[in-house]
């Protein structure tokens, strides 16, 4: 069976020496954190909180909020605004980007922590020294965790178990995509062992949501468009939402995520994307491909970044500037 991580021993131990040696550590995710950033971090955090390190963890959004789809996590409520992560930490640890820009406001902490690691599994990262667990075969940033874990001998409760599987099947689509190894199934096995109720995690990220998300959801759904010409003849299908979507629904930007899971299936369309204009006129946009199209090389031309096949950046322009560039770039998107 194939290593659910492939990095060289010295990496690994280079890693544990920084831990080992570390009185305190800031842990930082990417800005608008997802499941797998989120539950990678608080997961690494109990086990280093158990081994009497002094644990921070943030994320770098000048508007800083909890996302509302993941309240539910374990020790969720020990994160802190960015404004309150110490100025120089003995250790940073930088989890699921490996991209300056994608740290926000906490990006110059990079160069004042007196060390810093960086665990992830984008291709696409740049801007971050230190020592760098990153596996871009990794099917999720949690399974570079695990595996740091078992490299710590660090045993696994049931909470950290969990925070590591919402993260697995977050990015794995819900072992949907073809990241999905026996190797990854081995991961799940683990932590399933260690006592996670799959059907609980199941029902929490995908089985219920408010009644404004169907609102936004048929908005949403109202304005799509699709082109099969596009992306080179694999066709691509967009759609958006408003600002004042989100305030009739009640909904914060988190919770319209799942609208890009509806218009992906659209049969005629390698690509789908959806753009989310925020509150201060900018547009997130997030893109899923199909299987054809390398949406992660896409948007990190476009000042985002991602997966293969799952990617997203911000725009700064109109709806319609904004799917111009991004059909713009699809058609000389690298082809898998």
């Amino acid at each position: 069976m194939t290593a659910a991580v492939t990095l060289p021993d010295e990496r690994w131990a280079a890693a544990v020496a920084l831990i080992d040696a570390a009185p305190d550590a800031t842990l930082v995710c990417h800005v608008a954190p997802d499941g797998d950033a989120l539950g990678s971090m608080l997961a690494l955090a109990r086990v280093l909180r158990a081994r009497g390190i002094d644990v921070t963890c943030t994320w770098g959004d000048e508007r800083w909020a909890v996302p509302s789809s993941y309240t539910w996590l374990p020790d969720i409520d020990s994160v802190v605004p960015p404004s309150s992560a110490p100025a120089a930490p003995s250790l940073l640890v930088v989890l699921d980007t490996a991209s300056r820009d994608r740290l926000g406001v906490l990006g110059p902490r990079a160069d004042e922590a007196a060390a810093l690691l960086v665990v992830d599994h984008h291709a696409h990262n740049s801007g971050l020294d230190g020592v760098q667990l990153i596996d871009p075969l990794a099917a999720a940033t949690a399974v570079v965790v695990e595996e740091l874990l078992r490299r710590l001998g660090s045993p696994i409760d049931v909470e950290t178990a969990t925070l590591l599987y919402v993260g697995l099947v977050t990015d794995t689509g819900s072992f949907q995509h073809s990241v999905t190894t026996p190797a990854v199934h081995a991961v799940a096995g683990r932590l399933l062992a260690a006592g996670v109720r799959p059907e609980e995690v199941a029902q929490q990220l995908w089985g219920s949501r408010p009644f404004g998300f169907a609102q936004v959801l048929g908005a949403a759904l109202s304005r799509v468009a699709l082109d099969r010409s596009a992306a080179g003849g694999r066709g691509v299908v967009w759609t958006w939402t408003t600002t004042e979507d989100l305030t009739v629904a009640g909904l914060s930007m988190d919770e319209i995520e799942p609208v890009i899971e509806a218009v992906r299936a659209t049969r005629e369309a390698d690509v789908a994307a959806v753009f989310k204009q925020d509150a201060d006129g900018t547009f997130r946009v997030s893109t899923r491909s199909r299987g054809g199209t390398d949406v992660g090389a896409v948007c990190a031309g476009l000042g985002g970044g991602g997966h293969r096949l799952a990617a997203g950046f911000t725009s700064y322009d109109d709806i319609e500037t904004t799917a111009r560039k991004l059909l713009a770039a699809l058609e000389t998107a690298p082809e898998l």
